[in-house]
């Protein structure tokens, strides 16, 4: 009788090394958009809590989003709206959308006036004035909706979609992309108007990519050892002719 061993898995090895490599390096990417992310937010929340100023200051910042600013708006109060289907704290209704061009401003900016719920089915008087109405906002950049999005029905929408909201108010001129979200109320006399910015969609879930990577890797490690030593720490035995 005689002992063999198997020859060395170089094949294995190699695919082994390449899948490490690929696993790691995902895993270090997720961290770097860790830090990324994580930077982002806290930049967010600085320009949150900075105080308001006239929007033409806040417009000269480098990254002017979800910075506070006090703008005048002629006739705002009593200006047309259309309505965008919405929930806010689990409580279905619309938020009113006005298109206003502030004081001191070459372009129209859609203001979003605030939320009213779905129970209250009175609405703020549309009438021509030029009366200027003053209130705080925060600026956001407004993405273009999804192609799923389902398409406007008249003055309502089921997307916020800037050109086209603009576009059913019979906005003329340059509309800026990004929106105004009332802090204060357009119609203090009306409480069922309830201005707010809605919450940052922040999603940071690269530390928990980042631990999968980071776990298939010690997996596959673990794999790769299990099978070498299977292939190559167990004899085999073959029967020699006389």
């Amino acid at each position: 009788m005689s002992e063999t061993r198997a020859r060395f898995p170089w094949g294995l090895t190699v695919a082994t090394g390449v899948a490490l490599i690929l696993l790691c390096g995902l895993g270090t990417w997720q961290v770097q958009r860790l830090q990324w992310k994580e930077a982002l937010i806290a930049e967010a929340e600085a320009a949150a809590k900075a105080p308001p100023a006239p929007l033409a200051v806040v417009l000269t910042a480098a990254d002017p989003e979800f910075r506070k600013a006090t703008i005048i708006c002629p006739g705002l109060a009593t200006a047309p709206f259309v309505e965008l289907q919405t929930i806010q704290e689990a409580e279905v209704g619309v938020r009113l959308v006005s298109a206003c061009r502030p004081e001191g401003q070459a372009t129209t900016f859609m203001i979003d006036r605030g939320f009213v719920s779905e129970s209250i089915s009175a609405r703020p008087p549309v009438t021509a004035s030029d009366m200027p109405t003053g209130l705080t906002v925060e600026l956001r950049h407004t993405p273009p909706p999804g192609a799923m999005a389902p398409p406007p029905s008249g003055l309502h929408f089921y997307a916020r979609d800037t050109a086209a909201m603009a576009r059913a108010l019979g906005v003329t001129g340059p509309v800026d992309a990004r929106t105004l979200y009332a802090t204060t109320s357009s119609n203090p006399d009306w409480p069922a108007l309830q201005p707010s910015a809605p919450p940052a969609a922040f999603s940071n879930n690269h530390l928990g990519y980042a631990l999968t990577w980071f776990g298939l890797a010690l997996a596959l490690v673990g794999t790769y050892v299990a099978l070498l030593r299977r292939r190559t720490g167990a004899p085999t035995s073959e029967k020699s002719s006389t």
